[in-house]
């Protein structure tokens, strides 16, 4: 076993094709499958699941590319320390529903890697395609919720994925609307509230489970009912159409501008934020530094 194939299986994970990870290392197709398989048959493991569609981890290909990050890491901190290389290009990728807090936590940690090059992914998606980017390796962190309602199907799927949650904080449930809304001067709102007003959610696509809704009490029936797929759209509809969504009551003016209003909803729900992660896939620099400033940033809200 050598670093070189370390470094070979790493960069297949990223790319999540052997075709493009021979490209990007300027070797051929055949020539990297051959390396890999001869890793596997020395390493007696199998360590990924080859089929029509593509190649995707094993379990025993999960936990061995933890170690192998680990691994290389620690060469090019050797590297870096006593042969004065330039480190090498940072690789990142977290998937998350659409919260202001995983964007600014993401921009904090750009900041933070002081490199000439990098390469970090921020992808605001559907539930279900966060569930698959976390559990295939595309983002090493998934930022969800869970709640009473969706908590034992989401747990069920996400054992049965080899993916694990950790718990960050707690929000009490809230309304962002828009200032000019007749409802934003309100201390508080009732659901009977928001009635005469369109309900603004994200659609979840093929999975339009209400176990995946980014949105909870998303099973109470509403009139009007409008669904989009990005924060800014979103944003618009609230302002434009005095619609409403609820939400953690996080809100970025950066991000969301100063035309919203974040009011709490009376209510006893209760909205646990956490990440996913592979269960044996351990954490990248980047990834740690990105929880890091996930728990910042909520301790500078005061949540």
């Amino acid at each position: 076993m050598t670093l070189q194939q370390l470094k070979y299986i790493i960069e297949i994970v990223n790319c999540g094709s052997i075709n493009e990870a021979a490209s990007r290392l300027f070797i051929t197709q055949p020539s990297l499958s051959k390396s890999v398989k001869e890793l596997e048959n020395e390493l007696g493991i199998e360590i990924f699941i080859r089929s029509n569609r593509g190649i995707s981890l094993s379990a025993d290909g999960a936990e061995f590319l933890g170690y192998a990050r680990q691994v290389v890491e620690q060469s090019e901190l050797l590297e870096q320390r006593y042969l004065n290389k330039t480190p090498s290009k940072r690789l990142f990728s977290v998937s998350t529903q659409h919260y202001a807090f995983s964007v600014n936590a993401f921009v904090n940690l750009v900041k933070e890697f002081d490199q000439d090059e990098y390469e970090f992914a921020l992808r605001e998606t559907k539930t279900h395609e966060i569930i698959e980017d976390v559990k295939n390796l595309r983002s090493e962190i998934g930022v969800i919720y869970l709640n009473d309602f969706n908590e034992k199907v989401i747990n069920k799927i996400l054992k049965d994925n080899e993916l694990t949650f950790t718990h960050l904080f707690d929000a009490r449930p809230h309304i962002f609307l828009s200032i000019d809304n007749p409802l934003a001067k309100k201390k508080s709102i009732k659901i009977e509230d928001l009635e005469p007003y369109p309900r603004v959610s994200f659609e979840q696509g093929t999975y339009n489970s209400f176990y995946f809704s980014e949105e909870i009490l998303s099973t109470l029936s509403h009139k009007k009912n409008l669904l989009v797929s990005d924060r800014a759209t979103l944003s618009n509809l609230l302002i434009g159409l005095h619609g409403y969504t609820i939400t953690t009551g996080i809100l970025s003016v950066e991000l969301n501008g100063s035309n919203l209003v974040s009011i709490p909803l009376e209510s006893d729900e209760v909205i646990r934020l956490g990440y996913i992660k592979h269960k044996n896939v351990s954490l990248s620099i980047p990834a740690k530094k990105y929880i890091e400033q996930l728990e910042h940033y909520i301790k500078e809200y005061k949540y």
